[in-house]
């Protein structure tokens, strides 16, 4: 058992995985860490409602996969955002079933770790499972990815069942164009039109009357430019 796997675990991007009841099954998760030395434990934080939670709930093992920055966004959406209830998502992906019975993914992993649940905490939505590791070692030297490398480059985002789930900003609205006077300088801005000519806020530029002037120095429309 290599322990210095451990020196990869961080703030990343990992795969949990379990078994139980003849099924395998694996998800994305970003909250993995170390709790103790010795015994050397690990804890994951796992939504109730993922296929993995079910079978770690089941099976009181898991086992979890260290990411490489290598590693392809269709593997990250593989196990990120598709149900094991309705796909085996282990039956394309490499991987190996470890002495907990859950499988280690081999394709893009750095390092694995094997844990046995003593405990777990209920933390509303999730589960955080507490495990004493039974197994560990490291697969490659590539560096792990880290939770900021996914979305700072990968331009990655967490599905709803994760615990860092933030719900998408609203789209901002169109800016519509602004028209300069090139005689005073004064900007038509459409989103507050020209009030003190009656013209009310929306009014794109393009359908102010030909009669219409600057409203600071009187020059005509056609003295305006798109800015």
């Amino acid at each position: 058992m290599d322990l210095t796997a451990l020196y990869k675990v961080s703030y990343g991007l990992y795969i949990v995985s379990a078994a139980a009841n003849d099924r395998l099954n694996g998800q994305i998760a970003n909250t993995v860490f170390q709790i103790s030395a010795e015994p050397p434990t690990v804890a994951v934080s796992i939504n109730k409602q993922n296929f993995t939670h079910e079978l770690i709930a089941s099976s009181g093992k898991f086992a979890v996969s260290i990411l490489a920055e290598s590693t392809p966004m269709e593997l990250i959406q593989k196990f990120g955002f598709k149900s094991g209830r309705d796909i085996d998502k282990l039956a394309d992906t490499s991987h190996r079933v470890g002495q907990t019975g859950a499988p280690i993914v081999l394709e893009h992993t750095v390092g694995f770790l094997e844990a046995e649940v003593v405990a777990s905490l209920d933390g509303d939505t999730h589960t955080v499972f507490v495990g004493r590791i039974v197994d560990c070692g490291n697969l490659t030297d590539e560096p792990p990815m880290t939770y900021a490398y996914y979305h700072q480059v990968k331009k990655g985002r967490a599905p709803k069942t994760a615990p860092t789930y933030q719900a998408a900003p609203p789209p901002k609205a169109a800016k519509l164009p602004q028209y300069q006077c090139m005689i005073c300088g004064y900007v038509y801005d459409p989103a507050r039109g020209d009030p003190a000519n009656n013209v009310p806020p929306g009014t794109l530029f393009a359908d102010l009357p030909d009669s219409w002037c600057c409203p600071v120095c009187g020059a005509p429309k056609d003295a305006f430019q798109a800015l």
